[in-house]
């Protein structure tokens, strides 16, 4: 985001930064093909320590228990789908709200590159702490900072406060990010563990774009800030409720 805002402000919109997105794509491609390993023997491993299932789930029942009728797999895809929503609400909105506020183009990209910077680096950090303290106070909380972020960059009206909301934006992500997926992991057994990420990936991603639809319509009914501010009620109602439905036992593991 900050390379892309510096290009921008430097070339011009088009068609400079979209080549750094292309050239992204072609080097993830390579590095799947050359780096990556299959871990199918991980789960053959697994599955020798968990008792056979004596019938085994098809897909629809796996989609119906990820989607609502497990109720800890209920409460990550609904919190999932919330996440990416006030995501994608955010590449969309943002950028347009920050520069009516008064900001040029690299600053946008300065505070859009915060976000994810703070984010990625500090998952790595609430990963692990989601082993030891749990998935679900992890999950509560960075619902919950997310929502405070987002209030802060609806009331405030200069680059120094959006720069802290960025900064809580991030944390609160990284708080969320790796713990969902890792209590789905936790309330799936081995044997339909892919399919239920599967599902539980459907609906979070699905996220995105409903973000970007319900954001825009927003925007242009009751304005910008109103859409940011409607966003950030919804992502602390997506925290409470994760924090009513979701069961968790000892070290993360869910009951």
């Amino acid at each position: 985001a900050f390379l892309t805002g510096y290009l921008a402000s430097r070339y011009g919109l088009r068609p400079i930064p979209i080549y750094l997105g292309v050239g992204y794509a072609v080097l993830g491609t390579v590095l799947s093909i050359l780096l990556v390993r299959d871990t199918r023997d991980h789960v053959r491993a697994e599955l020798a320590n968990h008792p056979r299932e004596t019938s085994p789930l098809s897909f629809h029942e796996v989609f119906a228990l990820t989607s609502f009728r497990d109720r800890n797999l209920f409460a990550a895809s609904q919190a999932g789908l919330v996440n990416n929503l006030n995501d994608g609400m955010s590449w969309g909105i943002f950028p347009l709200f920050f520069a009516a506020g008064g900001l040029g183009v690299e600053r946008i990209g300065i505070l859009k590159a915060v976000y994810p910077v703070t984010w990625g680096v500090l998952q790595v950090v609430t990963g692990p702490l989601s082993d030891r303290w749990g998935r679900k106070g992890l999950i509560v909380a960075g619902m919950w900072v997310q929502a405070s972020a987002l209030f802060l960059t609806a009331l405030t009206s200069n680059f120094g406060w959006w720069l802290v909301a960025s900064l809580l934006f991030g944390l609160g992500t990284a708080m969320v990010y790796p713990s969902l997926i890792a209590a789905v992991s936790d309330a799936s057994h081995p044997s339909w563990r892919a399919r239920s990420l599967s599902v539980y990936r459907f609906w979070r991603d699905l996220g995105y774009a409903i973000g970007a639809l319900s954001a825009g319509l927003i925007a242009d009914f009751f304005g910008l800030a109103w859409a940011v501010a409607s966003i950030a009620a919804l992502t602390f109602l997506s925290g409470t409720v994760v924090a009513f439905m979701m069961r968790e036992g000892h070290a993360g593991r869910s009951s």
